[in-house]
């Protein structure tokens, strides 16, 4: 008897791995949804679709397929003969544009870009590396440390303002706590 090999993707052997345990009654279907992220009734669909075809069952349909809305093929070709004949040494971004003026052609640019990288007439750029600034330690306080100004009268100061004169008291803690000034205003 010979071996079948399957291929899957991470997603798929994730997927194996909780409808195993739910078909050995060791997972509830709700934990499987949740722990999948799926709903209830799509897990008892790979549960049933796992009872009847095995393992193959739950790898994706859809693998190895075309995109739905990918350009046909002789699309591709006759657009990419058009960039070499005319725009060989043009941008993707300026060829995309003379393609819609000139020749009635739709694309996105980023299409044209891939199609011009997979034919060697473009060269992505290289992304600069994110310089990483790292921040300077905070400087010690060092304003009015280590003294002490009581709350005498001789230490205030009057602040003329719009709203009339103020006073100003300054109280500050010893060097050996915390230094973090303190501003008292009193009307005078």
């Amino acid at each position: 008897m010979a071996k079948e090999t399957i291929t899957m993707t991470q997603k798929a052997v994730d997927r194996l791995a909780a409808v195993q345990q739910v078909t050995n009654r060791q997972l509830r279907q709700y934990e499987a949804a949740r722990q999948l992220g799926l709903s209830i009734r799509q897990v008892r669909r790979l549960v049933a679709r796992f009872r009847q075809e095995g393992p193959p069952g739950l790898v994706s349909r859809r693998l190895g397929r075309r995109s739905g809305n990918a350009f046909p093929e002789a699309v591709r070709r006759e657009i990419m003969t058009l960039v070499h004949e005319h725009y060989a040494d043009f941008g993707p971004t300026l060829a995309c544009e003379e393609l819609v003026e000139l020749h009635g052609r739709q694309l996105s640019a980023e299409t044209l870009r891939q199609w011009m990288i997979a034919d060697g007439l473009w060269r992505p750029r290289k992304r600069k590396a994110a310089r990483i600034h790292q921040r300077r330690p905070r400087r010690p306080c060092r304003a009015f440390c280590g003294t002490t100004i009581g709350d005498s009268p001789g230490h205030r100061k009057t602040l003329q303002t719009p709203i009339g004169p103020f006073s100003i008291a300054q109280k500050h803690l010893t060097s050996s706590s915390v230094c973090t000034p303190r501003v008292s205003f009193q009307k005078t």
